[in-house]
């Protein structure tokens, strides 16, 4: 059966070290992979979401490091790498602020990058903290467009979860399955790199269900991508498309790609990357 990591992102092109950033005051890891020669290019942070972390984005990171820009991956308090904390203490609004303060690190030429509930936290903590770009993928909708969730489904999410509720508590071959664009190198990895033990916040997931607004009129007006996924089951391509009207941003389809497939993938993640960073490139940044 194939190691969890058996799959590395591809080599880069150019020459990459690592670094890290601690925010000791919030207890934030922040994992950083930098090109060996500086850039002009604006520093990219990476915002994972639910169950994630640093690991999320870790094709991602090399990716652009070899290509010339800073990719900087926030792992949320209680995640991966970050510090332990009492999970019932924290919220999505303790999510926004761990994104705010990360922002805040990096300085208003930082290009927000976020996946999932990431995408939204990218969005609030937009809304206080200047950047320079806001990149969404299969980002969770705010309230304003979100479609209401029935009130059951929102008692019924416990205190603490783990892959189970998002279905990946299940068998490999299964997920690979659901998740076409996934090989199963990829499926094995990701439910190690999730973890077993149900650890996430179902405060903060309650309040992303209820809708958490967002005011456009306090986000910076900066070039925004949102990318979406024809395989995905969690956001649907036609949210994606939804939200990318709403903020009056780019949007780039990916059909063939699934919610975890469209940064995870051994193969699809070139496709995304290839289209941010002509993203990037078109405006200059």
């Amino acid at each position: 059966m194939p190691s969890p990591d058996a799959t590395l992102p591809p080599p880069p092109s150019r020459p990459v070290r690592k670094d890290e950033i601690e925010l000791h005051e919030r207890g934030l890891y922040i994992e950083s992979w930098l090109p060996e020669r500086r850039s002009r290019r604006k520093p990219l942070l990476f915002v994972h979401g639910e169950l994630g972390g640093s690991w999320t984005w870790e094709r991602f990171l090399g990716y652009f490091a070899g290509r010339g820009w800073e990719g900087h991956a926030l792992n949320l308090r209680n995640h991966h790498w970050s510090q332990t904390a009492d999970p019932a203490e924290l919220s999505f609004e303790t999510f926004v602020d761990d994104v705010g303060a990360a922002m805040e690190r990096l300085g208003p030429n930082a290009i927000a990058v976020g996946h999932g509930m990431g995408g939204l936290l990218a969005l609030k903590a937009a809304e206080r903290h200047p950047v320079s770009g806001l990149i969404l993928i299969a980002a969770e909708l705010p309230g304003d467009i979100r479609d209401a969730t029935p009130a059951h489904m929102i008692r019924e999410v416990p205190e603490l979860f783990g892959p189970s509720l998002l279905g990946w508590a299940t068998l490999p071959e299964k997920l690979q399955r659901d998740h076409r664009d996934l090989t199963l190198a990829d499926v094995l990895r990701i439910q190690h790199l999730m973890g077993q033990k149900p650890h996430e916040s179902g405060r903060a997931r309650r309040t992303m269900l209820r809708g958490v607004r967002v005011d456009r009129g306090k986000l910076p007006d900066v070039p925004r991508l949102v990318i979406g996924g024809g395989l995905d089951g969690v956001v649907s391509l036609d949210a994606s498309e939804r939200l990318a009207e709403w903020l009056d941003a780019d949007f780039e389809p990916f059909g063939a790609h699934s919610h975890y497939g469209l940064i995870l993938g051994e193969v699809g993640f070139m496709q995304v990357a290839d289209s941010i960073r002509s993203f990037l490139e078109a405006h200059r940044l």
